[in-house]
């Protein structure tokens, strides 16, 4: 019958690839294991050819000489912590490489070996693992947030192009947490929070399960261990309990599949501390209330035979509705297959049931590791694995290219870092995976991000829906596109992929620069023409007016003219003084202010009762570079003025804004004069406040009298209630200019329960 029964204590399947996790830190720095010699190494080398062995022991005499004199907090000799993270590598049977950089993985940190010392000892494959591993700790940062933000890109990114980097920073990462009783208690309590964050994550990620468990469970020792230590006993106590369930669901199950004739392997599955203290937390119940702590594995001979044993169990016991899964025809984003089911026993206890294949289980158990674990003989399954950790992997790049900043690329990594998943299928049956929560924005970028840039509309299930719906496991997402759309701000307040968030950050800072720099170039224009000069060409200069250029942006301290333009449309540089020092370097080139230009720009300034700078017309086109001010929310046919603010671009304010006042006494040389354009190309917002008397319907009347007026209301908050007998609204109303509003006003005042209506003014 081929049937294996676990040991009938049920102890946990904690074994991290041949090595049992420990149970306690103190525990984890006595245990002699792999760290006792090299010996103990080359016994887990009898994979490799007799010349790669000779390679790896190299790389051990190598960071022996390294680490010599150095010292472990424990009291170990440094070098046994290498061999340690060695050993791990070759439970997964990585190549020579990989464990002769997870030997050698501190040396260039700890011990001043640079890189090339390293390719010409061992090669640049080799070399570029090891650089791939170290901090930058060299370089100085601000904090130490953005130190390990660095870092942590810098290695993610290396991921990227060798997944051999993070399989040896998580088997170093797993050993330290391992032996980590002997440091201080603030240094265990931070490097246990950065692992549940994001190594414990990628592990999951990556389908490292079983380094991921112990990781988790470290942590959470680590972070909790009263908590720990309490439902460590009370798993302790309930396992003592169930024995004699535990036995006779086993035999039932044993009896059923040999009478099925299907050859199985039963193990026991005993649910980790820590999950069971996320159940809790999540579902606010006591541990009684947990009843899925122990289930069963079932590892079957063929792909066909997982749904033959589905049967067999089925008959036997009863399923509970909905909690079915079929990971193998759907595999989870990680790679996982198997199928779930929970069944309810003669006593009434649910028991969940994991049904896999011999290939299917080493995925699940080493995911992407299962690549070099199981490269030969039968593929079926690790293909799956491959794919889909390879497709995370090149996300990275992809957020990588558009994110310069190291701390928005580890919280895009984060947001990415997701243990569920929903499954959506595009409108010719493609399957994606994407994280719970995520929106048919996400799903657009998730396809290409030309089609997110230019998303317009989706529909679900043939069904037009709103572009912030959630999207559920089994929805066909179809998405509407238009050649002329772009990305919403708004977007980033609901999307949940880190590869949306990234892509619209990236062509929203785009497109804020080009506004500038047009803003920018317009100021420096109209400020040059004041000196009786042309503004020189940027684009395909000349040599001359190439070497003017240069001159100038070495003076401002600027990259490039495109900087420097952009930095005057910010505000960040004046344009009448860039203008001077223009002037300046074109007369050392032997340019003349010519008296026609010189005559229309001395009459512009007159025009503009002296302003610095030339007047920017406004007509509702100027994008993200141009603002209107919130405090007074400026129209069409109000009297305005603009402030260029440092860093922040032009604000638009009304003339007899309170705060523009405030403004101007504080920094006069800042402020610009601009004028509305003749022909405007949107409406505009303007706060309304309504006072009203209570009673039904009064909301309805009020929104009538906005449209009848021709006019929308795109935001409405009821203010505080007047002895009850009236109400306050106050609403943002879309108009085309003043004249418009008059027209609302009117409108509303003459509608019935309107007591007042006026616009609100800072």
């Amino acid at each position: 019958m081929g049937i294996r029964s676990f040991a009938a204590d049920l102890l946990p399947s904690a074994l991290h690839l041949g090595t049992r996790a420990p149970s306690t830190p103190s525990q984890a720095a006595a245990r002699p294991a792999e760290v006792a010699s090299f010996a103990a190494l080359t016994d887990k080398l009898g994979y490799l050819a007799k010349a790669d062995v000779k390679k790896v022991r190299e790389a051990y005499k190598f960071a022996d000489e390294a680490h010599l004199g150095q010292y472990r907090a424990s009291g170990e000799p440094y070098i046994t912590h290498p061999i340690a993270v060695a050993g791990l590598c070759a439970d997964w049977k990585l190549d020579a490489q990989a464990i002769m950089a997870a030997l050698m993985h501190d040396a260039m940190e700890d011990c001043g070996i640079t890189k090339p010392e390293l390719i010409e000892r061992f090669g640049a494959a080799t070399a570029d693992l090891v650089d791939g591993l170290t901090k930058l700790d060299k370089l100085q940062f601000n904090t130490r947030e953005e130190s390990q933000a660095e870092s942590f890109r810098k290695m993610l990114l290396a991921m990227a192009r060798d997944v051999r980097v993070i399989l040896i920073k998580l088997a170093d990462r797993l050993h330290n947490m391992r032996t980590m009783g002997a440091m201080a208690a603030h240094k265990r309590g931070r490097i246990a929070r950065e692992t549940l964050d994001i190594y414990a994550p990628i592990a999951h990620r990556l389908g490292l399960n079983q380094t991921y468990r112990e990781l988790q469970e470290l942590s959470f020792q680590y972070l909790h261990p009263w908590r720990h230590a309490a439902l460590s006993k009370a798993v302790q106590r309930a396992r003592g309990y169930r024995r004699d369930l535990v036995e006779r669901i086993r035999g039932d199950v044993e009896k059923a599949f040999a009478a099925a004739k299907l050859k199985v392997l039963i193990t026991g599955r005993e649910k980790t501390v820590y999950s069971i203290y996320v159940k809790m937390r999540e579902k606010h119940t006591g541990f009684a209330q947990v009843n899925d702590i122990f289930g069963f594995r079932v590892v079957v001979p063929e792909l066909y035979d997982c749904y033959h044993a589905l049967g067999v169990l089925h008959q036997l016991y009863k399923p509970v509705p909905g909690r079915f899964k079929d990971y193998i025809a759907i595999p989870k984003a990680n790679g996982y297959q198997s199928l779930h089911t929970t069944l309810v026993n003669p006593l009434g206890t649910a028991v969940e049931f994991q049904i896999r294949t011999e290939p299917m289980h080493a995925v699940a158990e080493a995911g992407i590791a299962a690549h070099w674990m199981y490269k030969v003989k039968d593929d079926n399954g690790l293909g799956e694995a491959q794919r889909l950790g390879a497709l995370w992997l090149q996300s990275l790049v992809d957020i990588q290219d558009e994110t310069r900043d190291a701390s928005e690329f580890l919280e895009h990594v984060k947001i990415d870092l997701f243990p569920d998943a929903v499954y959506v299928f595009t409108p010719k049956s493609k399957i994606l995976a994407l994280p719970r929560g995520a929106t048919p924005v996400d799903f657009a970028y998730t396809i290409h991000t030309n089609v997110g840039d230019h998303t317009v509309a989706a529909t679900v299930n043939g069904e037009p829906v709103a572009l912030r719906t959630e999207l559920k496991s089994g929805d066909v997402v179809e998405i509407v596109t238009a050649p002329g759309a772009r990305p919403n701000p708004a977007w980033l307040n609901f999307v949940r992929t880190g590869r949306a968030r990234s892509k619209i950050r990236h062509y929203l800072k785009n497109m804020e620069l080009e506004e500038s720099r047009a803003l920018g170039e317009k100021l420096l224009a109209q400020a040059l023409r004041a000196e009786g000069l042309q503004l020189p060409q940027i684009e395909d200069a000349d040599i001359q007016t190439a070497a003017l250029w240069q001159a100038l942006t070495r003076w401002s301290g600027n990259r490039g003219p495109a900087e420097l333009l952009t930095d005057i449309g910010l505000g960040k540089k004046i344009a009448t003084i860039v203008a001077k020092r223009l002037a300046q370097l074109m007369a050392e080139q032997g340019q003349r202010p010519d008296a026609v230009t010189l005559t229309m720009g001395r009459f512009a300034a007159r025009e503009e009762a002296g302003g610095q700078h030339g007047t920017v017309t406004i007509d509702g086109n100027e994008g993200t570079s141009v603002q209107l001010a919130r405090c007074c929310r400026p129209i069409p046919g109000d009297s305005i003025v603009g402030y260029l603010g440092r860093g922040e671009g032009l604000t638009v304010h009304t003339a007899e804004c309170a705060v523009a006042r405030r403004l101007h006494e504080r920094d006069a040389e800042h402020w610009l004069p601009v004028e509305w354009a003749e022909d405007i190309s949107r409406p505009f917002e303007a706060a309304v406040l309504v006072l009203v008397r209570n009673g039904k319907g009064v909301l309805a009347r009020v929104a009538a009298a906005v449209s009848a007026a021709e006019a929308d209301i795109t935001h409405i908050d009821m203010g505080e209630e007047h002895g009850g007998d009236s109400a306050e609204m106050r609403l943002l109303l879309s108009v085309r200019d003043r004249l418009h509003l008059a027209d609302v006003l009117r409108t509303l005042k003459r509608a019935p329960s309107v007591l007042r209506a006026y616009r609100v003014k800072p």
